[in-house]
C-alpha cells in the first residue's frame, strides 16, 4: 500500500512515516503543492531498485556498443523488431504452457492434434431448429 502525505506532514510525523515503511512494508508518497516530489520506502525495495539501474545501464551501454557506426533509425527499428519478435515467442510458450489463453481464431496445438479427422477443428455445423425436433 502507498500512503501519500503532504511534505509538511510528512515533516511533522517522521517517527510515524518510518513505522509504516519499517513494520508495514509500505511505502510513503511525499507530495508538495499536490504534486509528488519523493518517496519513502523500504531499505531492501531500495538496493532491488538501485541493481536493476545498475543492470539497465549496464544493458544500454552494451546496446549502445553493438550499434556504433549504425543510424540511430535502422538501430532502433531493429530493436523495435528483436522486441516483437520475443514478445510473440514468448507469449506462444506461455500459451502452450496454459499461462495465456488461446487467441480467438487460432487453434491452438493441442486442439488441432485433436480434432476428429476428416473435421476441421473449432467448426461447428449449425443445426436448425426443424432438425432438432426430428431427431
Amino acid at each position: 500500500m502507498i500512503t501519500e502525505t503532504s511534505a509538511v506532514a510528512f515533516r511533522q510525523n517522521l517517527g510515524e512515516m518510518l513505522n509504516i515503511v519499517q513494520y508495514r512494508n509500505d511505502s510513503v508518497l511525499i507530495k508538495k503543492d499536490g504534486k509528488p516530489v519523493a518517496a519513502l520506502i523500504d531499505a531492501r525495495l531500495f538496493e532491488r531498485i538501485r541493481r536493476m539501474q545498475e543492470r539497465f545501464d549496464a544493458l544500454s551501454d552494451r546496446l549502445e556498443q553493438s550499434y556504433i557506426g549504425i543510424s540511430e533509425e535502422d538501430a532502433l527499428a531493429e530493436i523495435e523488431r528483436a522486441t516483437t519478435r520475443a514478445r510473440a515467442e514468448t507469449a506462444d510458450a506461455w500459451r502452450t504452457e496454459g499461462k495465456l489463453p488461446a487467441l480467438p481464431g487460432r487453434r491452438s496445438k493441442t486442439m488441432a492434434s485433436s480434432a476428429i479427422p476428416g473435421k476441421k477443428a473449432g467448426r461447428r455445423t449449425k443445426v436448425s431448429a426443424k432438425s432438432k425436433t426430428s431427431r
